[in-house]
């Protein structure tokens, strides 16, 4: 029986280094592993911060195209601020050329003889006009 127990103390010895042996090839594995996934997070690292300051670049670029932008804007504004006093200084025109017209039409149906007369007068003077200008 002592024969036995050493056949089985042996088996039990030789699967003791056996999974000692596997076990020691898994963390090996494990490691080469890690140190890869180190590598790889490292990389990426360093990727990241290339990638941070591409976007700080592009969001500072960004930001410099609105700046221009709005003082564009605000220059386009003036120049519609402008058209628009020009508009309303037309505006007025016509009014007060509207009035003169209606005051001069009031006038020549009040006198036609003597609206007649100045038209003839403004003709020979524009005649008169016309001939020095030549």
């Amino acid at each position: 029986m002592e024969v036995l127990g050493y056949i089985s103390a042996s088996i039990a010895a030789i699967a003791f280094v056996v999974l000692v042996v596997y076990i020691i090839v898994t963390l090996k594995a494990a490691r080469e592993t890690l140190h890869n996934v180190a590598e790889t997070l490292s990389s990426l690292d360093q990727q990241m911060q290339g990638i941070t300051e591409e976007t700080n670049q592009l969001l500072n670029k960004t930001n410099q195209l609105a700046d221009d932008m709005n003082q564009k804007s605000s220059k386009l504004n003036g120049l519609f601020d402008g058209a628009k006093g020009i508009g309303e200084t037309l505006h007025s025109f016509n009014q007060s050329l509207k009035q003169l017209t209606n005051s001069v039409a009031r006038a020549a149906d009040k006198d036609p003889e003597k609206t007649s007369q100045t038209i003839k007068w403004g003709t020979a003077l524009m005649d008169l006009w016309k001939k020095i200008s030549k």
